[in-house]
């Protein structure tokens, strides 16, 4: 009985000499402790900055570049400082087709930036894009998501889908579906 006493009490002593040791060694010097502090505050603050971009109200609307109507190249970040109407839309949907003509008379009236995305893989051909805008007279500009790179990033589902983006380049309102002309002006007046 003694021996195993003896056994239970120099085992006990081992493990936690081990532990010790273990702790003693694994505790960083003071320079080790600033290098990581410094690695931590570098990766902190990029997943900080990658956290406040989404889709949802309140977050940084992720940045795109896209290729207009017009052959000229478009970049959401551009426009930072501005108040912007971004909307998700294709020529062959009919709440799409019902919205422009109020989306037309927003862009005229109310001097606000509308970037209006076309679902271009989703059209028979980009020519139809083109015709479309021609007939309806739209002159915002019209940018062609032929990879459809943005409306995955944004994760555009039913379209019309709209974001009303304000001049620190924050998504304040989303709104699926069509809006009528109403509804634009009181998104708009209530962004900065």
């Amino acid at each position: 009985m003694k021996k195993v006493f003896w056994l239970v009490v120099l085992s006990g002593l081992f493990w936690v000499g081990y532990y010790s040791y273990g702790i003693i060694n694994a505790a960083p010097n003071s320079s080790d402790t600033l290098q990581m502090e410094k690695n931590t505050a570098m990766v902190n603050t990029s997943q900080t900055e990658k956290a406040l971009e989404g889709t949802e109200i309140g977050d940084t609307a992720p940045d795109f570049e896209l290729v207009s109507t017009n052959e000229e190249k478009v970049k959401l970040s551009d426009y930072r400082g501005k108040k912007v109407m971004l909307n998700f839309w294709a020529t062959w949907c009919p709440p799409c087709r019902e919205e422009i003509p109020a989306m037309q008379n927003f862009y005229e009236e109310k001097e606000i930036v509308i970037l209006a995305v076309n679902l271009t893989q989703t059209e028979a051909k980009k020519q139809d894009v083109v015709d479309f805008m021609e007939m309806h007279r739209v002159t915002f500009p019209v940018l062609l998501d032929e990879a459809s790179e943005v409306s995955n990033k944004y994760r555009i589902q039913p379209i019309p889908t709209t974001y009303m983006i304000d001049s620190q380049g924050k998504i304040r309102f989303k709104a699926y579906g069509a809006m009528t002309y109403e509804q634009m002006v009181s998104e708009f007046e209530k962004m900065k």
